[in-house]
């Protein structure tokens, strides 16, 4: 695919956002805009967001604008749309995991589901790419609520998208931004969650040549 000149609205958490780049600049969507020369980057990032809907309001009432809730207020006409969460349903997110049947935002299979078909039908000639979860430190320390850990959201987020045939970049399995590796985190990271303004780079660079391998 050539990125010369897209749209794309990036839907995402505080990793989207630019969290811990050390300006919106050096934050890996506008990374992405000047490497790949688009004409516009679209960022909807909010920290603290989940996929799925809270049940126990947060503390920090913006964690709880969840995915599923505003999908449908970004820009109808980008080319592309880049999906990136699931890192704080883990993190700290009380929604249950539910089962493959589900279809509202209150479980996180439901969330995906909800969500994945909610784009296709809002951005019909859109391409919606969807990335996993980055690894992270004190990924595999089990939910106290269904003993669930990152890699169990992970694989929903895989089997979810599939089934709507939605491209799906897998930054769990081929990152080199590894939080849960201490050295590699420690390079590339400034909290074994969060990309510094390095990590931010190699992300856009990772994301963008993703796309390219896309098919127009």
């Amino acid at each position: 695919m050539e990125l010369t000149g897209k749209k794309i609205n990036f839907l995402g958490d505080s990793i989207t956002e630019g969290c811990c780049a050390t300006s919106p600049e050096k934050g890996y969507v506008e990374v992405m805009k000047r490497k790949y020369r688009l004409a516009q980057t679209r960022n909807y990032g909010i920290s603290g967001t989940r996929i799925a809907r809270q049940r126990i309001p947060s503390q920090e009432p913006s964690f709880d604008q969840d995915y599923g809730s505003r999908f449908d207020k970004m820009d109808p006409d980008a080319d592309i749309i880049i999906v990136f969460g699931g890192t704080n349903d883990f993190g700290h997110g009380d929604a249950p995991m539910g089962c493959e049947t589900d279809r509202t935002p209150d479980t996180f299979y439901g969330a995906c589901h909800y969500l994945f078909s909610g784009l296709i039908a809002r951005f019909p000639t859109a391409e919606i790419v969807v990335l996993t979860p980055l690894h992270r430190a004190e990924e595999k320390i089990p939910k106290p609520d269904g003993g669930w850990i990152l890699c169990d959201y992970v694989r929903v987020i895989r089997e979810t998208a599939a089934a709507y045939g939605l491209p799906v970049l897998d930054l769990f399995e081929t990152s080199a931004i590894r939080g849960d590796d201490p050295e590699t985190a420690a390079r590339l990271t400034a909290d074994g969650l969060h990309p510094n303004d390095l990590g931010h780079e190699i992300l856009a660079g990772e994301i963008g040549e993703f796309l390219r391998g896309l098919p127009e």
